[in-house]
């Protein structure tokens, strides 16, 4: 899991630093590449393309992308940290869809945790005048979109393969990141091209050992794991980009991280 939070961290990083490039540009060159390694997969097993479920498929093909797309794009209005952790969000969305969707019930302390978490992003943004609100609009309607993309893939269950629903993912993105891209195209320049083809191999390796991970261990052992990702990038952030949090920053940041990371154990046990 810490090589899955480290590929992502840097794939974060790079999103960052190729903030100049649009959005949907970075959404292309971040699926071509892991488009081409899932359909080469699917191609080597003889696993169908199509998959079994090609409406649940593609639903949660568009919910990840609309997710990636606005996610991606706040990151020219939020530092790096401050985004990451607010995309982290994303499970108390998907256990509102679940509830609905899928008819399950939250324990009341989950509740309590999720309250904790979100009194997180507010006082973020209450009581932090740093962070943009443009920035955090996007960020959270990304949030709700990861959310309904957790509970699709639980509806989506066996029925089909992992890398078939990632398959499904990669080709909506790159073929939509790639006709906007050509209305908006940015010429990338020197170490650009290096770092933007280096966006999916990184997406592409966090995919898989976050998987293998999960396959591994407990998840309750593994998921609180995944949330080192916002310490990595928060890192990064300072080390590289010269980002600055105020106590209060990190005092949201926690409370939206502690929050997610006791739901997580709780309702593992």
């Amino acid at each position: 899991m810490l090589i899955s939070t480290a590929s992502f961290s840097l794939m974060n990083a790079f999103i960052k630093y190729l903030e100049h490039i649009p959005g949907f540009q970075l959404v292309f060159f971040r699926s071509v590449t892991s488009f081409f390694f899932a359909t080469s997969y699917l191609i080597k097993n003889n696993i169908k393309l199509i998959g079994n479920q090609p409406k649940l498929l593609s639903l949660r093909a568009l919910a990840g992308l609309i997710s990636m797309s606005l996610f991606f794009i706040s990151f020219k209005y939020l530092s790096i940290g401050t985004a990451v952790s607010l995309r982290y969000i994303a499970p108390i969305f998907g256990a509102i869809f679940a509830i609905f969707l899928l008819k399950e019930r939250l324990k009341p302390i989950q509740v309590l945790f999720f309250l904790v978490a979100f009194s997180g992003v507010i006082i973020l943004k209450g009581f932090d005048g740093t962070i943009d609100t443009y920035g955090m609009t996007l960020v959270i309607i990304a949030s709700v979109f990861t959310g309904l993309v957790y509970v699709l893939i639980r509806k989506i269950g066996k029925g089909d393969h992992p890398v078939v629903v990632v398959n499904y993912f990669m080709f909506l993105s790159t073929l939509v990141g790639g006709i906007i891209s050509i209305f908006i195209w940015v010429q990338p320049k020197g170490w650009d091209w290096l770092l933007l083809l280096s966006l999916g191999v990184f997406g592409y390796f966090g995919q898989v050992y976050m998987t293998k991970a999960f396959q591994s261990a407990p998840t309750n052992v593994v998921a609180p794991i995944k949330y080192t990702e916002v310490v990595f990038t928060i890192g990064i952030g300072i080390f590289w980009f010269g980002d600055t949090y105020t106590l209060l920053s990190f005092l949201g940041l926690f409370l939206i991280i502690g929050g997610l990371v006791a739901n997580t154990l709780v309702k593992k046990n």
